[in-house]
């Protein structure tokens, strides 16, 4: 590798393989793991844990390496160019649910290692850069909405201890040897915004660049999530942070996804990353669409110039990754928009102040 190359910081490396290709995401981790018919004993190892760990996927770092290792091996192989680490719950309110809270820092330092090791055994094969995302999920609390419906005023958490939850993560992933902060899932905008200010400030602290990943979830097929915001006006709300892409995940599938993807390719002045469920759960709660069929439909984002970066989430499997990279194959990534300077505010909907 050349010394440019090495002096490029992982911001301007991803932009700089985007501008070549379309760049392929891994898919799903919980349907993989589930694969492995995995014992409470499994999971839990022989950390002494007094809950029951069954269902725990972060905590394999821990007591089960081999599994995400080879779930990550598995997507790189099938073409992925960045993996994202198997930490979606490994924060102290999730993990508060099976007595964990005193491993977050270590599991997140552990499924980090892991995945960099991997990703770097794939780059010095082939020379072609693999990229670490370091996955933040929006925990099961909400900063804007109150779970009493007799007290609209209630929050059971306020914004400056979620941003301490998020700044233990994101420091634990950073030691862990992460190119990104992945705020995914995104159900409510006050909650990721916690997480952004979260990065921002370890961004700081570190005197350097810490690139953030923001990725929304609709919650309904009008295109807007949990909080109430569009994805325009969620864009309008986020800008400000310059996250390295933007974009969609989980909700739905590929096709209920296409009329706000295509929104968020004429809005968003950065790079465009989704990465949908393959398709919708059947009524016991698995995926059945082809790796063939949601590489079709994403492949129809990509012949229109909608998309920089693809991939799956619940119900994909290595297949579809590969089937997807086999898609997009020689496409032309999406090219990013340079919008007019205008002043674009976000209330629930997207508001651009007239000149």
């Amino acid at each position: 590798m050349s010394g440019e190359v090495q002096d490029m910081t992982a911001r301007e490396k991803l932009q700089a393989e985007a501008a070549k290709r379309i760049l392929i995401t891994d898919g799903a981790f919980g349907t993989e793991i589930q694969n492995w018919k995995l014992s409470e004993a499994d999971y839990a190892g022989d950390l002494g844990l007094d809950h029951d760990q069954k269902g725990n996927n972060d905590i394999l770092a821990l007591t089960k390496p081999e599994v995400p290792e080879s779930i990550h091996r598995a997507y790189f192989a099938a073409g992925a160019d960045i993996a994202e680490t198997n930490t979606f719950s490994a924060n102290r309110i999730s993990q508060a649910d099976y007595g964990a809270e005193h491993l977050v820092r270590e599991i997140n330092v552990e499924s980090a290692r892991m995945a960099r090791r991997v990703a770097d055994e794939f780059a010095a094969k082939d020379g072609r850069p693999r990229f670490i995302a370091g996955a933040i999920g929006p925990t099961n609390k909400t900063l804007s909405l109150s779970p009493d419906v007799n007290d609209p005023g209630y929050r059971e958490i306020d914004f400056d201890y979620l941003k301490g939850v998020y700044r233990e993560q994101i420091d634990a992933l950073v030691e862990g040897g992460v190119d990104f902060i992945l705020i995914e899932t995104i159900f409510d905008t006050l909650n990721a915004k916690a997480g952004i200010m979260a990065t921002l400030d370890a961004a700081h602290d570190l005197g350097r660049d810490l690139p953030l990943m923001l990725s929304m979830t609709l919650t309904d097929l009008s295109g807007r999530n949990l909080s109430g915001h569009t994805v325009e006006a969620f864009w309008h709300a986020v800008r400000h942070a310059k996250p390295v892409t933007i974009g969609l995940n989980c909700s739905f599938g590929a096709e209920q996804l296409r009329p706000h993807v295509k929104t968020l390719s004429e809005t968003c002045d950065t790079l465009i990353m989704i990465y949908p469920n393959a398709g919708l759960p059947n009524e016991l709660g698995a995926y059945d669409e082809e790796p063939a069929t949601t590489a079709g439909l994403v492949g129809e984002w990509a012949v229109a110039g909608q998309v920089n970066v693809l991939g799956g989430c619940c119900g994909s499997t290595p297949a579809h990754i590969a089937a997807m990279a086999q898609k997009v194959r020689g496409l032309p990534p999406r090219a990013v928009p340079v919008p007019p300077v205008q002043t674009r505010l976000a209330g629930l909907e997207p508001f651009t102040m007239a000149a």
